[in-house]
Order: C-alpha cells, then sequence, then structure tokens
C-alpha cells in the first residue's frame, strides 16, 4: 500500500533516472493534459512531499499522486512493461530510460510556481529536509477531540502517514484508535515515534514496523483474529472515519491498548 516511504523511494528512484537529462518523449494520457509536451525540456529533479511526488521540468510540474492502485516503473528503451500499456496514465522518457506512471490517482501539469497550491496544505513531512516536530506536534493536538486514529491519518496534520502507520502507531504507542487525541499522555512521542518508524523504513523494499522481515511484519495492521504478539490477545478489527476521512480499517489489541 503507497504511504509516504513509498512515495520517497519512488521519487528517489525516478530522480535518479531522469533528473539532468533531456526528456525526447513526453506522453500524458489524462484529457485535460494530452496536449502537454515537454519534450526537449530537461528534468531538473524529482521530489516527493508526503504522499504526492513532483517532476520538475523547466517551468512546470508534473503532479501526481499513487491512490491506492498507482505506481511507477522505470525501463530501459525496449524492455517488455510489467504492467499493460492501457494502464499507462504518463510516459516520460530519454535516451537511456523510460519512466511511465501505470494508473496514477492523480495526474496534472502544473506552473512550478503553483506547487503550493497543491501541496501547501500538507502537514510536515517526517522523510523531508524541513521535519518540523513542534509544528507536527502543534497539529496533531490542535483538536483534542478528534479520534486519535482520524488525527494520524490527515495528511494536515502529518504528511505521509498511511492507514498501515496509522494502526501501527497507536499500538505502538498504547492507545485505541479512537481514543481523543487530547487525552494522548505526552503526544510528542508519538510525533517521535511516527518520525523515526518511517525513517526506519524509507529505504527498505519491504516495509516493517515489528523490527524483523521474518515472519509478521506488522503488530495489527490486517492481523484480525491472530494473536497479539506481545500478549497473545486476538486482534480486532473495525472501521473509523469522519466527514474530512473516509471509512478506513483500523486494528487494535484491546488489552495492549486502551
Amino acid at each position: 500500500m503507497p504511504e509516504g516511504d513509498t512515495v520517497y523511494r519512488t521519487a528517489r528512484h525516478l530522480n535518479a533516472v531522469l533528473a539532468g537529462r533531456q526528456l525526447t518523449r513526453c506522453d500524458i494520457r489524462v484529457p485535460a493534459f494530452a496536449t502537454v509536451d515537454l519534450s526537449g525540456e530537461t528534468v531538473d529533479e524529482v521530489v516527493s512531499r508526503g504522499k504526492h511526488l513532483l517532476i520538475r521540468v523547466g517551468e512546470y510540474s508534473i503532479h501526481s499522486h499513487l491512490a491506492m492502485e498507482g505506481s511507477w516503473h522505470v525501463y530501459r528503451p525496449g524492455t517488455k512493461w510489467r504492467r499493460p500499456a492501457w494502464q499507462a496514465r504518463t510516459i516520460l522518457a530519454n535516451a537511456e530510460w523510460i519512466a511511465v506512471g501505470f494508473q496514477l490517482g492523480l495526474l496534472e501539469v502544473i506552473a512550478r510556481d503553483d506547487e503550493r497550491d497543491v501541496v501547501g496544505h500538507l502537514g510536515p513531512d517526517p522523510l523531508a529536509a524541513d521535519w518540523d516536530a513542534d509544528e507536527a506536534l502543534a497539529r496533531l493536538t490542535s483538536d483534542p477531540f478528534r479520534e486519535i486514529g482520524l488525527t494520524l491519518l490527515d495528511q494536515r496534520v502529518i504528511a505521509g502517514l498511511g492507514n498501515v502507520y496509522r494502526n501501527e502507531l497507536c499500538f505502538l504507542g498504547g492507545v485505541l484508535p479512537t481514543r481523543p487525541t487530547g487525552e494522548i499522555g505526552h503526544p510528542e512521542k508519538l510525533v517521535d515515534l511516527a518520525h523515526r518508524l518511517i525513517m526506519a523504513n524509507r529505504d527498505r523494499v519491504d516495509r516493517t514496523t515489528t523490527g524483523t522481515l521474518r515472519g509478521a511484519t506488522t503488530w495489527v495492521y490486517r492481523r484480525e483474529a491472530e494473536p497479539c504478539l506481545r500478549c497473545g490477545t486476538s486482534i480486532l478489527h473495525g472501521r473509523l472515519g469522519d466527514s474530512d476521512l473516509e471509512l478506513r480499517d483500523t486494528y487494535w489489541c484491546p488489552r495492549c491498548q486502551t
């Protein structure tokens, strides 16, 4: 499931093959931007912000969001694609590489000066050089009545945390996803844990929150009815959402989390 660490690695991979090279092909298969052709322009850099990806080309940025099904692949010219061509939303090529964005949840071309319009609402990014823990804490605690499981999933609070991290952070913090944020003791520890956890996974293809890639790689996420790795109690499953966030799956240990 694409979360901030996945997008971070994607940006780094794309940057390695696109940055500093001139585009020989720019095929954007979204009706509103189908006539945009940046061929001949040089890619300056590829960066991530939370779950958003920005490919900066001259005065423009190609802005994409993976959503649930999207992914970027990189190929050598003439190499067979691993996904069908009809799923491609954009193809960016230079003399050495071809980058293909498949089933992207969002794809648009914007003026680089307008990037703030699409990512300016995001909270601090734990994987960014400008990570600001104090700002993240202020946003986390701004609504003390909102459930912590919703607060952690809100990209306006901390950018890049998805449903996996939401559930795992609640377990590691010993709190139920439905606990009001204002009742969380030492919320700064939860912010620090979020930063350390996603940083630990930023260079891994296979994500783990338990510290191992052998056996269970998550404490509670998608482990409904399985025994808690700490106490043996069966993991429970539910759904949580509000007017700002759609219903998403929650998992918790009724003994370890209160």
